[in-house]
């Protein structure tokens, strides 16, 4: 009970009221930010997700009935989420082949894990390391 995602399908598909309800603990749960962004992930709700940006300082219940009122009624799965790990290795990946983010992240669906250790030892700019023997296709390198 009370989980983001009884938010978002209220928002998204059922347009259930779920503020106005007896139980205040609805309205006490509600996490604006995280719903904001979870709505931003959706082209047809960019402008929405903008506005609510820009009146981040309303209540918990009127930034609820805008995204209840203002968003159709569409079935809208949730977009993916790069873990920390992967936003790390996007950027290597970024700065070693000169790609956007998209094309980022279709090269990390397809480069394996010690082509990507490879990437982050050849773009190593230097400092305090643990010296630690890597193989690399059969070769060892010192780092």
């Amino acid at each position: 009970m009370y989980e983001l995602k009884d938010y978002l399908n209220a928002i998204n598909f059922t347009k259930e009221n779920l503020l106005d309800t007896d139980d205040l603990t609805w309205e006490k749960k509600y996490p604006p930010f995280i719903i904001n962004k979870c709505v931003s992930m959706h082209y047809d709700c960019i402008a929405q997700a903008n506005e609510m940006n820009g009146y981040h300082f309303l209540d918990k219940k009127i930034q609820f009935h805008f995204y209840i009122n203002s968003i159709r009624k569409q079935k809208r799965f949730g977009g993916k989420w790069l873990s920390q790990a992967k936003l790390k290795n996007l950027e290597y990946v970024k700065e070693y082949y000169g790609y956007s983010n998209e094309k980022a992240k279709q090269a990390l669906n397809i480069l394996k894990d010690e082509q990507i250790e490879f990437i982050k030892d050849s773009l190593n700019k230097g400092g305090r390391t643990k010296w630690v023997k890597k193989q690399y296709n059969g070769r060892q390198r010192v780092c």
